[in-house]
């Protein structure tokens, strides 16, 4: 934990030890539902004990993810509330990207790029929840018809496809924008940092910054 007076505090323990608990939840389930999505990645049953073990152990880790995620909604969806201000950001996140910040707006907590991502993990969250269900043999899926079923397959592969993107694209952002993993590791960041790349959040929690 840092202390200096050059560090500012980011996020809590308990908000890092849930952030990573869904982390190593979505890397389990990922992991167990490829070996599902093709025959190329079936020796990956392995890590789970094999083929049997990974169809038991599967729906249980999407329960965790589930749990956890939920956990983390309550404690971000707030922060995550898309304002004009996001809406201006978006419009000039292509320069941002060329390496010309002037044009951005200030932004808060979290980014709009941050809270766009949120909100389309939480439509993935929700399409695999549903469609998880449908297809959990053991306690559910007697209840509904066949062509249900075959639905709700395709759905619950393709959001868990779309899922696994979000995440790849959301661990390469936070090695691109530098430090942004302290916050997480360490629950504190430099404050030129957090005044650099979260101005309104900054002189929110500094009283002006000052």
């Amino acid at each position: 934990m840092k202390n200096d007076s050059q560090y500012i505090s980011r996020f809590t323990a308990a908000e890092r030890v849930n952030h990573w608990l869904v982390a190593l939840s979505f890397i389990l389930l990922a992991l167990s539902g490829l070996v599902f999505f093709h025959p190329a990645f079936y020796p990956l049953n392995q890590l789970f004990g094999g083929g049997v073990w990974t169809r038991i152990l599967h729906p249980l880790l999407g329960v965790l993810l589930m749990v956890s995620f939920g956990l983390m909604f309550v404690r971000f969806r707030e922060f995550n509330r898309i304002t004009a201000t996001d809406k201006e950001w978006l419009r000039h996140a292509r320069e941002m990207v060329a390496g010309d910040d002037r044009n951005m707006p200030e932004a808060d907590k979290f980014n709009a790029g941050q809270k766009v991502l949120f909100w389309l993990l939480v439509a993935c969250m929700v399409l695999l929840l549903l469609s998880g269900i449908v297809i959990w043999r053991a306690y559910f899926s007697f209840l509904f018809p066949l062509v249900v079923i075959r639905l709700a397959s395709v759905i619950h592969a393709a959001a868990g496809a779309g899922m696994i993107a979000l995440i790849m694209g959301h661990i390469y952002m936070s090695i691109w924008t530098k430090e942004s993993t302290d916050a997480m590791l360490y629950g504190q960041v430099r404050r030129a940092w957090a005044k650099q790349h979260h101005a309104a959040w900054f002189r929110q929690i500094t009283g002006g910054g000052k």
